[in-house]
């Protein structure tokens, strides 16, 4: 089969029911209207039986949107079997006044579609459906498809598969919720930072006091918190944090100018830290104060302030126990006492990292994919954020190799307002995950058939 002409004569298809998928508000945050959920399941559960998957079943648990399995028996008893991931909900779009076009009313744009969950995570599942359509919906391996309704939410599907081992017993899975570094470059994520949350109290008065009569002797615990906060990190803007791992980064990464762009980074700002962007984004620990409860400016009075607040969201190495690096952050912070006051600190639920094997046949047959899909050579790199099912996954089928690739890519705009996805990549994920289902099918029997 020529892959690549048959893929070309699928785009149209593909690109009308990813319209069709994306017009969909699939928000499963609470608040929003589920039965808007239900119809992007329903209408993928139609999209898999006219490809000709026979096997579906609705997974249904409690507080969670349905999670779709499916089923493709292995062609012969010597076929592996692959493990296809994605998810059909979305993240609400937030302030519709910075969108260009209405979220949900997918809208072309250069080389592509806008839309919110167009990139993250509905292309990619669009992604699979096409792997289906190319092979008649008889691939070269069997195949388990595991597309989730409520990941961007959170849900009780994240400790599914590992209490359920036997329904996702696969040799590789491919998670379909990451993409390239670039447009045209493809990319193989090869580790997910961990996370854990960490809150910090000060309390110095009993209630705020005159600043002209008691500042300069009452303890002010706004005062005390900033400056425990600036005692998380050195000169450099490096954690300084001991007992977070930190290793040089080997991989492929973003230039400085791509990043500044990324991010939003103003002109002549500069950036936090020392090293490589690898090791400062994906090989090592970053410390975020994404929360502070102090007096508002706008109204404030000339007082010494009693209490304040803060919540620190800290990544960690993709090897390292996120209790176990909260841990250290949270003895850091209580041996501080700045100008001798004593910090409350809690850490909350922490998420564990995640880093495969690449090593293995699944690997080498996904860089021979990858480069049959978008003509380049295949790079890693990693992800700063955090997918909790992956853990999940790799628990139940613990001898499967876990790759991650897709149709996004890093300058998507996935989470923020114009979100979108380009053909090229589309085209190129449905080429290669087809291919890498062909050259691992092809490995697996040429090395007998071994799990």
């Amino acid at each position: 089969m020529d892959l690549t002409s048959t893929v070309d004569g699928l785009m149209d298809g593909l690109t009308a029911d990813l319209v069709r998928l994306a017009a969909i508000p699939s928000v499963a945050f609470p608040g929003y209207p589920r039965a808007e959920v239900l119809r992007a399941h329903d209408l993928l559960v139609d999209l898999l039986r006219e490809a000709g998957v026979e096997h579906i079943e609705r997974l249904d648990l409690p507080d969670t949107s349905p999670v779709i399995y499916a089923e493709v028996p292995p062609p012969d008893p010597s076929a592996p079997t692959v493990l296809l991931y994605g998810h059909y909900d979305v993240q609400p779009p937030g302030d519709e006044s910075l969108w260009l076009s209405p979220p949900f009313e997918p809208t072309p744009v250069e080389g592509g579609l806008r839309a919110r969950g167009i990139a993250d995570d509905k292309s990619n599942v669009i992604a699979h459906l096409g792997v289906l359509r190319a092979y008649g919906g008889r691939p070269p391996t069997g195949l388990k498809i595991v597309i989730e309704g409520q990941e961007e939410y959170g849900s009780a599907f994240d400790d599914y598969p590992a209490a359920n081992p036997e329904r996702f017993a696969c040799d590789a899975m491919v998670i379909a919720d990451m993409g390239n570094l670039r447009p045209g470059t493809p990319t193989l994520t090869t580790g997910l930072r961990g996370v854990a949350e960490v809150v910090v109290e000060v309390r110095t008065l009993a209630e705020a006091r005159h600043s002209g009569a008691f500042g300069g002797a009452a303890p002010d615990a706004l005062l005390a918190l900033v400056r425990a906060l600036a005692g998380l990190h050195d000169e450099r803007g490096d954690v300084a944090v001991a007992g977070l791992r930190r290793d040089e980064w080997t991989g492929a990464s973003y230039t400085e100018q791509e990043f500044r762009e990324l991010a939003g980074v103003a002109a002549g700002m500069p950036l936090t830290g020392t090293g490589s962007l690898g090791e400062r984004l994906w090989s090592g620990p970053a410390i975020t104060v994404i929360g502070l409860d102090a007096p508002a400016v706008d109204g404030a009075a000339s007082a010494v302030v009693p209490y304040a607040r803060a919540k620190l969201n800290l990544r960690v190495h993709p090897q390292q126990d996120p209790g176990q690096a909260a841990g250290a952050l949270v003895r850091h912070l209580r041996e501080l006492r700045p100008y001798g006051v004593e910090l409350t600190v809690t850490a909350s639920e922490a998420g564990p990292g995640f880093e495969p094997a690449v090593e293995g046949p699944a690997y080498r047959a996904a860089r021979t994919a990858l480069r049959e899909g978008w003509g380049a050579e295949p790079q890693f790199a990693a992800g700063g954020g955090s997918i909790p099912l992956v853990n999940g996954l790799a628990k139940a089928a613990p001898n499967a190799e876990v790759l991650l690739f897709g149709a996004q890519d890093s300058m998507c705009n996935l989470h923020a307002p114009n979100e979108r996805v380009l053909f090229s990549e589309l085209r190129g994920a449905v080429i290669a995950e087809a291919a890498f289902l062909r050259e691992y099918a092809a490995a697996f029997r040429a090395a007998g058939g071994a799990r």
